[in-house]
């Protein structure tokens, strides 16, 4: 990510901080996205910096001149930036949506997204039907539904739907882990992905968050990750830090102190 983009998502960001959100603004930004996302005349349009940041602000009006007073402010700013593609200004629009959703429901939408991805991970079929340019963007929405079964919150629903009709180059679970980091960024969560032989109960669950808290010094949700091979104990990974407590991982230990 070039420092232009970093600048300009910062200021998009604040634009949608500032601005009175709902479920419908964020569904309004997905839809904008989408749209720039099909139409490289769009994107280059809104991203040219060549052209007056008034001219782009005005563009917005007229594309998305439906859309409501909010939505339409928020894509102003994110149009009179400096972004270092098209591609950029297209991921950064989906991202600010992805805050929106974080703002507005206050369900456990990344703990719901990362559910999704383990279904994905266990099924390399269903993974490839999504992640294949060829296949229609809205079947694949309707796909997501269909798995998901109402058993989500809305704004979960949305944030999945949304992706998979727009992977871009990314792998669907690629995507859907950023969009897993961006909705805890925005509620200031730390998320820490735990591989346990057995599932922790809420109590322990609970203990395990806050240990880790206090040690980060920030708010850490757990996402478990039922794995047989870890036998015993648990495995922890928090961005770039693993902390290995597992039997396996002793024992692996142990045969490569013999073998050496």
């Amino acid at each position: 990510m070039g420092s232009a983009t970093t600048q300009a998502l910062t200021a998009s960001a604040a634009a949608l901080a500032s601005a009175q959100v709902d479920l419908g603004t964020a569904r309004e930004l997905f839809a904008a996205a989408r749209a720039a996302g099909e139409s490289s005349a769009l994107s280059g349009a809104l991203a040219d910096h060549t052209a007056a940041a008034d001219a782009r602000s005005a563009l917005v009006g007229t594309v998305f001149g439906s859309f409501s007073t909010a939505t339409q402010g928020i894509l102003q700013t994110v149009a009179e930036q400096r972004w270092s593609s098209s591609a950029d200004l297209v991921s950064g629009i989906e991202e600010i949506a992805i805050r929106a959703v974080a703002q507005s429901d206050s369900s456990d939408v990344e703990g719901e997204l990362f559910q999704l991805t383990r279904i994905i991970a266990g099924n390399p079929e269903l993974e490839l039907a999504l992640g294949s340019r060829l296949g229609d963007a809205s079947k694949k929405g309707e796909l997501i539904e269909r798995i998901l079964d109402a058993q989500v919150s809305e704004g979960t629903l949305l944030v999945a739907t949304s992706i998979v009709q727009q992977p871009g180059d990314r792998r669907i679970r690629t995507a859907l882990h950023h969009a897993i980091s961006v909705v805890a960024a925005e509620r200031g969560l730390t998320v820490a992905t735990v591989h346990v032989a057995t599932p922790l109960s809420d109590a322990q669950a609970d203990r395990l968050a806050d240990a880790l808290s206090r040690s980060y010094g920030t708010r850490v949700s757990i996402n478990q990750v039922v794995d047989r091979d870890v036998v015993g104990g648990i495995r922890v990974q928090i961005a770039d830090d693993v902390i290995d407590g597992s039997i396996s991982s002793r024992l692996a230990d142990l045969r490569s102190r013999l073998a050496g």
